[in-house]
């Protein structure tokens, strides 16, 4: 059986979405979605809060205000989804270098002694924010952001491009991703994927962290 260890070594860069794999926002998330539900007057629970995993600021707005039954104007919807995103951003600045997930520091710290290109793949428009707060934005070559693609996943525009920007073929990448539709967009990107989590399916390998990795 292939270990985490055998998939690195077949390859020269590694991609690292952020939320759930590196850190864990989502309960940021949580918190500023509920809040702008409460004034929408609907209960947002943790079921619909799965429901966004993976989705971008705008949809999931528009699923929110669906599930509200909420008609608004598009500079209304502006408006809210910045409002939601300062909530966020106010939890986030809280943040601190302990708070990465488990085994994190440990597999950035031995990629870099091990000369791999890493870079990161996400659709967080924060992610500087949130690496600079837990003290893991110097491992990186390249950052790949909401801010700098126009395609969400399960579209592989944002791996591609953090393959080109580390100047490797997507062939010599692998990505770690602990949504559906990353693991989706790292196939089409042609790039081998370890799934962080269960559920996943077109995954080379599923691990519960990244502790798993180096053990």
């Amino acid at each position: 059986m292939k270990s985490a260890l055998d998939l690195l070594k077949r390859v020269k860069g590694v991609i690292f979405d952020l939320d759930g794999v590196l850190v864990d926002t989502a309960v940021f998330h949580f918190q500023a979605w509920k809040r702008l539900a409460h004034e929408l007057g609907f209960d947002f629970t943790e079921i619909e809060n799965e429901q966004l995993k993976g989705v971008s600021r705008m949809a999931s707005l528009e699923k929110i205000l669906k599930w509200a039954g909420v008609d608004v104007s598009e500079s209304e919807k502006i408006e809210m989804a910045e409002r939601k995103n300062r909530w966020y951003l106010d939890l986030v600045q809280e943040m601190r270098a302990d708070e990465v997930l488990p085994g994190s520091m440990e597999l950035l710290h031995w990629l870099k002694q091990n000369d791999y290109r890493i870079a990161l793949g996400s659709a967080s428009k924060n992610a500087p924010l949130i690496l600079e707060k837990t003290g893991m934005i110097s491992f990186f070559d390249v950052l790949v952001d909401g801010n700098s693609v126009s395609l969400s996943k399960p579209h592989p525009e944002v791996f591609l491009k953090a393959a080109r920007d580390l100047q490797l073929l997507p062939g010599s990448c692998l990505v770690f991703e602990d949504a559906q539709a990353g693991v989706d967009a790292a196939r089409a990107a042609g790039m081998g994927v370890i799934g962080i989590g269960s559920n996943l399916n077109g995954t080379d390998l599923s691990i519960n962290s990244l502790e798993k990795v180096l053990n």
